[in-house]
């Protein structure tokens, strides 16, 4: 994935976070129990904090790629951040929303690639020459 994507999905994915929270404290609190709140909650969370992540990767992509360093691994994080997000955080809203509960067995899937950026970016902390 290359700076720019990232940093347009940054943008999307934290737009659509604050407006599925914005949803899910307005429209579905009289429609739906506290625990499918709570579990919709956590989808927006994760959905908002991981585009923040996003953002600033794609950001340090694009500040290396325009000294002319590699970028590759930067992809990789920022592709898997949103995996992460659109499978953890998309089937936790589809439960909510009366989904099949089996769902629930394929969130964790986006909570792995969620984990998997995060170590991409310790690969790269740990490649840091300067």
């Amino acid at each position: 994935m290359t700076a720019k994507t990232g940093i347009i999905l940054a943008g999307l994915l934290g737009f659509l976070g604050v407006a599925a929270g914005a949803f899910g404290a307005h429209g579905l609190r009289d429609r739906v129990g506290p625990r499918e709140l709570e579990i919709w909650h956590t989808g927006a969370h994760y959905q908002q904090l991981h585009a923040v992540v996003l953002l600033a990767v794609a950001l340090w992509a694009l500040t290396l790629s325009a000294r002319g360093e590699p970028t590759g691994l930067h992809g990789v994080a920022m592709s898997l951040f949103v995996a992460g997000i659109a499978i953890f955080s998309g089937t936790l809203y589809a439960i909510t929303l009366g989904g099949p509960r089996v769902l629930g067995a394929v969130t964790p899937l986006g909570g792995l690639c969620l984990l998997a950026g995060w170590l991409t970016i310790v690969v790269l902390g740990l490649r840091q020459v300067t």
